[in-house]
């Protein structure tokens, strides 16, 4: 049910692979499932409030938020752990500074890295053996497609049942792009304590947001906050500033589902270059009108969800 750390992981669990299954029930791959789903309620129960970061749309900054939200929150002194749930694509390790850490097994579990203030980080980006490494699933190659979507449910509920978070006042989920892939997570996660939804003012990104409103409507999540990414670009010489695109699919959005919209982060060019150097802009550049955005962002979830001053 999981891919096998490598010799940077140090080891690994042994729970086995479709292809080595005759008899799911006989040979013990039902029983793991449980009790790997118990180790998930164990290991969260030292986390304040696990927050999913989400989209439905690839291209709307979603990773860049997570982190730079990770950074402003543990520089306040929040414990913050930051689970990298994209796992054909991760970048969260290296827009927090944690890119090709070591990781460390112990009779525990997988210590996680640890990235930009101190944020502790999971991505499989830190399992594989190069920068440009692909993930393979271990399976027949006939129907592949009939038994991928577990191994990698699998694998989520093992990057957050396995790694040792410890006590954590939260716990950010940065999600992949797809209305199934924010389904997958809110299955193995019922009880998730918010979401963020990310968008940019585009009406493509507003047509695919809504289609994630929708479920996280449907499933009933506590705290649903919209999250309006790259609104605008403000001239640093007279600060003016200049809407990037003709229409305000974010406003759209927001009236259309009844989301309320907890940030407006501006496009800044340098937000790019400083997160994908594993420097969450946020905290480099903290005058800056986008880090400003980060930090209300930053507290409308503190309030929200209740966390202790």
């Amino acid at each position: 049910m999981s891919v096998q750390p490598g010799p940077r992981a140090g080891g690994g669990h042994s729970i086995r692979t479709y292809h080595e299954v005759a008899d799911p029930e006989a040979e013990g791959v039902v029983a793991q499932i449980r009790d790997q789903a118990r180790r998930l309620t164990d290991r969260l129960s030292r986390v304040g409030a696990v927050v999913a970061v989400a989209s439905g749309k690839g291209g709307v900054g979603k990773s860049a938020v997570t982190a730079n939200l990770a950074a402003v929150l543990a520089s306040r002194g929040r414990a913050v752990g930051a689970a990298d749930i994209d796992l054909h694509g991760p970048t969260l390790a290296c827009m927090l500074g944690a890119s090709r850490a070591p990781l460390f097994v112990g009779e525990d579990g997988v210590q996680p890295a640890r990235g930009t203030m101190d944020v502790r980080v999971m991505s499989m980006d830190l399992l594989l053996a190069s920068a440009d490494a692909t993930v393979r699933w271990r399976g027949p190659e006939e129907g592949a497609f009939a038994w991928q979507g577990t191994l990698e449910a699998g694998t989520v509920r093992e990057f957050l049942a396995d790694t040792v978070w410890g006590d954590l006042d939260l716990l950010l989920l940065d999600l992949p792009p797809g209305t199934d892939r924010l389904a997958r997570i809110l299955e193995i996660l019922p009880g998730l304590d918010a979401l963020l939804l990310v968008t940019t003012p585009s009406e493509a990104a507003r047509a695919a947001v809504a289609r994630s409103a929708r479920l996280a409507r449907e499933a009933a999540i506590r705290l649903t906050g919209l999250v309006a990414n790259m609104t605008a670009w403000r001239c640093p010489e007279c600060g003016r500033e200049t809407p990037l695109y003709e229409t305000d699919g974010a406003e759209r959005l927001a009236g259309d589902t009844g989301l309320v919209q907890w940030a407006d982060i501006p496009f800044d060019p340098r937000l790019a270059v400083a997160t994908d150097g594993g420097r969450p802009f946020a905290i480099v550049e903290p005058d800056a009108p986008a880090s400003r955005a980060f930090r209300d962002l930053a507290d409308r979830l503190e309030a929200e969800i209740g966390a202790p001053a």
